[in-house]
């Protein structure tokens, strides 16, 4: 499960794109940071998660929140400006679960690390999706967990929705904002492969007649329902319509740390599939926010990637990160298991919390939103000033170590 919601500049208080996402995972699937610089390929194939792809001589600047154990990410930005959330739908097409496909994590990464526009993204993930299909398993440990993808892709001028039922897809342009969820949504596409309403009358899933409605062709309802992804997604699109034309990426944190309901009634314990900051409870409500992103896209400025690098962000510090910069370079990567990395130091702290959750976390809820509006207000006025690259590259690892630093103090104070 995830959300993922976009802003355009008509919306934002800067007239910036704003693009932000959570990423819903199983509760120990760690997710790692990385910074993945220009590289030139020389050799003859890529190794993606599950299978092998033809290289490009040149990929482009990442800053990307993945499953550790992935090749593909979740959420990312690119050195051009082009940003892309992914999120799991579930629809009618079988899989062939022996993993010949692309994930769409995979697909993600792979249109990040090759294109510079949202409309050059589209066309490469339906390009390889046509190619090799995303018959590939999207679980950790879960190995039976097998979805599609829909994504919203955006660049500092325009944004897109992207869903997709096996090789069939449907792209939507938006206008002004938009939240996606785990569904379906386009009723009448922009654009839509060659093949899907073909495919949706052969399989009698469209009468041929009446207007054609990718969502209602293709969705899988009882998966999609269970998920409450509608819930969600209302909740999201709500928030962000309510700040039109002041939206700024601190709203946008706190949009992804509702619970979607009143913070003095929330328990981790009894929370559901309806959270946007989502956390594990069992059989029905599986997964947990293992990832969060905030990004501001602007045209003539460095974007600023903004990543807790953490589970829980109702829990969690957001950190600034740019392109061009090296504050990233010596992040110790997460693991299968608790080891000294910045996801799994903050997992043992998360863990402990949540097993009191409003009494422990009001000990050191202040400084957490005094330290995060610290980040926001420095990086606001960074950029408003012109800054240096080599400031900002000074200012990112100061917030990483300022974040870790507070991480051990809040840790300190663990007690059972």
């Amino acid at each position: 499960m995830c959300d993922t919601f976009i802003a355009l500049p008509i919306i934002t208080r800067t007239g910036n794109v704003l693009l932000a996402k959570n990423s819903d995972r199983e509760p120990d699937e760690a997710q790692a940071i990385q910074h993945i610089r220009r590289q030139h390929q020389s050799a003859p194939t890529l190794r993606c998660t599950f299978i092998d792809v033809p290289p490009v001589k040149e990929s482009y600047e990442c800053i990307l929140s993945k499953p550790f154990q992935m090749w593909g990410a979740e959420m990312g930005v690119n050195e051009w400006g082009l940003a892309i959330g992914n999120e799991a739908v579930f629809t009618k097409v079988k899989f062939n679960k022996r993993n010949p496909g692309l994930t769409g994590m995979d697909l993600l990464r792979l249109a990040l690390e090759r294109c510079k526009t949202a409309m050059e993204a589209i066309d490469c993930i339906t390009r390889l999706l046509e190619t090799y299909g995303q018959d590939a398993c999207g679980g950790y440990k879960d190995k039976s967990f097998y979805y599609h993808n829909s994504f919203l892709i955006a660049d500092t001028q325009a944004a897109w929705v992207l869903e997709t039922a096996g090789k069939e897809w449907a792209v939507q342009q938006v206008h002004g904002s938009r939240s996606i969820s785990n569904r379906l949504t386009i009723v009448e596409a922009d654009r839509l492969s060659s093949t899907a309403q073909l495919t949706a009358k052969i399989k009698g899933w469209w009468d041929g007649q009446s207007p054609f409605n990718f969502r209602e062709a293709y969705t899988d309802w009882l998966y999609t329902r269970v998920g409450r992804a509608a819930v969600r997604e209302a909740c999201t699109l709500n928030l962000v319509n309510d700040k039109a034309g002041q939206l700024c990426p601190g709203d946008c944190m706190e949009i992804l740390q509702t619970h979607n309901v009143e913070d003095h009634l929330f328990k981790p314990r009894k929370a559901t599939t309806g959270s946007v900051c989502m956390h594990a409870t069992g059989l029905l409500n599986p997964s947990q926010t293992t990832g969060s992103m905030v990004t501001e896209l602007r045209k003539d400025q460095p974007h600023t990637v903004w990543l807790t690098g953490t589970s829980m962000p109702c829990l969690s510090v957001y950190i600034p990160f740019y392109f061009g910069t090296s504050a990233l370079d010596n992040l110790l990567q997460p693991t299968a298991q608790f080891d000294p990395s910045l996801w799994w130091r903050a997992e043992r702290l998360h863990r402990w919390i949540c097993k009191d959750y409003m009494s422990r976390k009001s000990s050191f809820e202040s400084e957490r939103l005094a330290l995060q509006q610290s980040f926001l207000q420095q990086d606001e006025e960074l950029l408003r000033k012109g800054c240096s690259m080599e400031d900002l590259d000074k200012f990112s690892a100061t917030c990483l170590m300022r974040t870790e630093q507070a991480l051990v103090g809040w840790s300190n104070n663990m007690k059972d």
